[in-house]
């Protein structure tokens, strides 16, 4: 799925006819014989062999033959750069293709960033990403050396607070030291929220629940709601075998189930871009209207969930998106409806900001990517502004 726009460029080029054209089932056939071909090195006539009897299998027409013979003429390709578009022409074209990233996207972020910018971040997204643990008490010295202790690398990462794991064996990991799973950019957001001691704290988009863990282990209160009944299933199955006092309840963002808390997180659902290392698939799912669609979801999760922040308290708005109307967007669009709010950044050197946000770009940090926003609500009514 990460090097899809790979191959069926690739593809393309031995086919007389579109790829769309083409059953999808043999389509995917045809995308997993270049992939053995090309990334896993498989010899040449075990990939094709077992991808044409694959194809027999389907039944599609004449699949077999035409799989044998797009495969062989690919395994013969000479591997020049001139299967590519030239990258000083045609960049859009070389990064949806060798980049692997959908036409759209790569031209929605050339329009913002470098050439060698953009590069760099289909770059991170093609690459397998490593498991990150976050103890579940905050000591990386001591998770650490239990995991030295059962011949487990990691690398401790204090900013953002978290351990870097070489297995990739979730189950085993978190049995070694008490810990959730959350990748650097989650964890960061929640550096950035500022969670104090005696905070009551809601986390109205909590599933899978790495937040609300997090401000568990310092605040005085945290409930975590969610719409999704099974997702929150997550939450407390975690939240048990951690032993961390979170509360769940099934609720809309819309609608929080609270009221005068100190610090409420929204962690929006949003079209997810700068996590695609992550979720390699969803870039072939989202389309260009996305993210104007998910900014008005946002927009009005944010707008109920400010209802609930006492005067003086603080609301965090966070993505894992790169794309603006989705973050400095719905920032604006909810600061012009109530400006009873105020934007208040944490003071803390370490975090990446920008013009008083939380800015995680994954071909500048290295993490995957996220954008935060807290802000305050002054101690004044409505009525009085």
């Amino acid at each position: 799925m990460r090097l899809r726009g790979r191959w069926d460029h690739l593809l393309a080029r031995h086919l007389s006819r579109e790829l769309d054209a083409l059953d999808p089932e043999l389509l995917d056939l045809l995308r997993l014989g270049a992939h053995q071909l090309l990334a896993m090195r498989v010899p040449a006539w075990a990939a094709i062999s077992e991808s044409v009897e694959l194809a027999r299998e389907v039944g599609a027409g004449r699949a077999a033959g035409l799989v044998n013979a797009v495969l062989r003429a690919l395994s013969r390709d000479d591997g020049g750069a001139e299967r590519w578009p030239d990258p000083d022409r045609d960049p859009v074209g070389f990064l949806s293709t060798w980049g692997s990233h959908p036409r759209w996207l790569v031209e929605r972020w050339l329009a913002r960033w470098s050439f060698d910018e953009v590069r760099a971040l289909v770059e991170f997204d093609n690459a397998v990403p490593p498991l990150r643990i976050v103890p579940a008490d905050g000591d990386l010295t001591a998770a650490a050396a239990a995991f030295a202790r059962e011949g487990v690398e990691v690398e401790t990462e204090l900013i953002p607070g978290t351990l870097r794991v070489t297995t990739s064996d979730v189950p085993r990991a978190l049995s070694i030291h008490p810990g959730f799973v959350q990748d650097a950019g989650a964890a960061l957001v929640v550096r950035f929220a500022a969670v104090r001691s005696g905070d009551r704290v809601a986390d109205l988009c909590a599933a899978p629940g790495g937040k609300a863990l997090s401000a568990a282990r310092v605040a005085r209160y945290v409930l975590a709601a969610d719409p999704s009944e099974p997702r929150l299933a997550l939450v407390r199955e975690s939240a048990r075998r951690l032993g961390l006092p979170v509360h769940v309840v099934r609720a809309r963002g819309e609608d929080p189930p609270v009221s005068e808390l100190d610090l409420v997180l929204v962690d929006a659902p949003c079209t997810g871009t700068g996590t695609l290392r992550r979720h390699p698939d969803a870039r072939w799912r989202l389309e260009p209207e996305a993210p104007a669609r998910m900014a008005e979801v946002q927009a009005r999760i944010l707008l109920g969930s400010a209802d609930v922040v006492r005067p003086g308290g603080h609301l965090v708005y966070s993505t894992c998106t790169l794309e603006p109307e989705e973050n400095e967007g719905v920032i604006a669009r909810v600061l012009a409806k109530r400006p009873d709010f105020t934007v208040d950044p944490p003071d803390d050197p370490a975090l990446p900001m920008r013009e008083g946000a939380l800015e995680v770009l994954p071909q500048r940090e290295g993490w995957d990517g996220a954008w935060a926003m807290r802000l305050r609500r002054n101690p004044m009514t409505m009525d009085e502004t």
